[in-house]
């Protein structure tokens, strides 16, 4: 492969192996093991293995070796590690790095599942968390210690979007030798630099963007290889968060698109944005791309001024008006994915972020007329046209 090909072509050759047959779609390697041609051989490989070299899928498969290495490519990243889901890969990054007595600072606007892994997983292993607004850098210089080992934040919070400085929260933690892992799935892998930028370790669930279609569960946790293959890969393969080879499969196939849809996507959802940002029904329209966005110029800097494909819309007259604007949408599908192919709308009070007491939610914002808008590949007009007379419907 030419180091100086461009993403899309890296997007649809890189990291491929073919197989004696010279097939020109990837191989889908369905095994759980592989045979040695001698003793010697299996010796061998259990105490090294090799390039291409394999002992069994959950240590690694030729499939899911392909996933990683194109993922790795488009992400600047110098290795990958592929799982089962994108909670494996929260939970395996951080899990795989702390043991008790450590010290983590959080932006507390995370999904609901991120903050359980924070809050109860680690914390019932003797790992001390330190919330923080992650959009105020005064608060990650006061929480931060000398014994902090890890910080974490999503680049752009789910569901309220707010955009999160990885340069500079970066710098802040290198200066106190801590780890910086970002959850970079709203940025997407298409708009965000988020090695370049500073972090130390990416994770994305390859369910949203990557696939994009729907169909499977995935994830993958990028960094340096020393963390990926010294860290990263002992913990996970023992604890068994390994990613299938026919998922890997259909994540190939996803990236070799990932481009153009993730801009298509981006382009609506700017649109939409634009359209309803004034909207009599709405309290407000969050969307990244917008000037009125509170870090829209970190957004210009940060992703290139592309502003991702969610935006938010909170409704005046609370859940009642939320429910009624979502029985009424007749493109949009009701569910709790992303990223996808069809646009997705989703109530996160009630659903992703439900376990959340009322007190939190209403201070990170997520109110009882907040919907996620995720937007798919529909016509862009179609999609207005829709949200038009569902928030008619909602006023009703």
């Amino acid at each position: 492969m030419s180091e100086t090909w461009n993403n899309r072509t890296k997007l649809v050759h890189g990291g491929t192996r073919r197989s004696q047959y010279n097939e020109v779609s990837e191989a889908i390697f369905l095994t759980q093991g592989f045979v040695y041609d001698s003793a010697e051989q299996a010796e061998a490989r259990f105490l090294e293995t090799g390039p291409d070299e394999f002992i069994y899928a959950r240590y690694g498969n030729p499939t899911v070796a392909m996933f990683e290495e194109r993922i790795a490519l488009l992400e600047g990243a110098e290795d990958a590690f592929a799982t089962a889901s994108g909670m494996a890969a929260v939970s395996g990054a951080l899990t795989s790095l702390l043991k008790a007595g450590d010290h983590v600072v959080s932006a507390k606007a995370l999904f609901g599942s991120c903050l359980y892994i924070l809050e109860n997983v680690l914390a019932r292993f003797g790992v001390e968390v330190t919330f923080v607004d992650g959009t105020d850098l005064d608060q990650w210089r006061a929480a931060l210690r000398p014994d902090t080992k890890a910080v974490f934040f999503e680049s752009m919070s789910n569901p309220t979007l707010e955009v999160i400085d990885i340069t500079a929260v970066a710098a802040l933690a290198h200066e106190v030798g801590a780890t910086v892992v970002v959850d970079n799935v709203f940025s997407t892998p298409v708009f965000s630099k988020a090695i370049a930028q500073g972090a130390d370790v990416v994770v994305y669930s390859a369910t949203k963007h990557i696939d994009g279609q729907g169909r499977v569960l995935g994830g993958v946790v990028l960094g340096t290889k020393d963390y990926i293959r010294g860290t990263l890969e002992p913990y996970m393969k023992h604890t068994g968060g390994s990613l299938s080879p026919f998922n890997a499969w259909t994540l190939l196939k996803g990236l070799e698109t990932i481009d153009l849809r993730v801009r298509a996507q981006a382009e609506s959802a700017l649109l939409i944005a634009q359209a309803f940002a004034d909207h009599a029904a709405l309290e407000r329209t969050i969307y990244p791309g917008l000037a009125t966005h509170a870090q829209h110029a970190l957004v210009q800097s940060q992703l290139g001024g592309n502003g991702g494909t969610v935006l938010s819309l909170d409704l005046k007259g609370g859940k009642a008006a939320a429910f009624r604007f979502l029985n009424a949408l007749t493109i949009p599908v009701i569910s709790n994915n992303l990223g996808d192919a069809k646009s997705i709308a989703t109530h996160p009070a009630t659903t992703t972020h439900q376990r959340l007491p009322d007190d939190q939610k209403t201070a990170l914002g997520i109110t009882p007329g907040l919907v996620r808008f995720s937007v798919g590949l529909e016509d862009s007009a179609d999609l207005i046209a829709d949200l038009k007379q569902a928030l008619a419907a909602a006023q009703g």
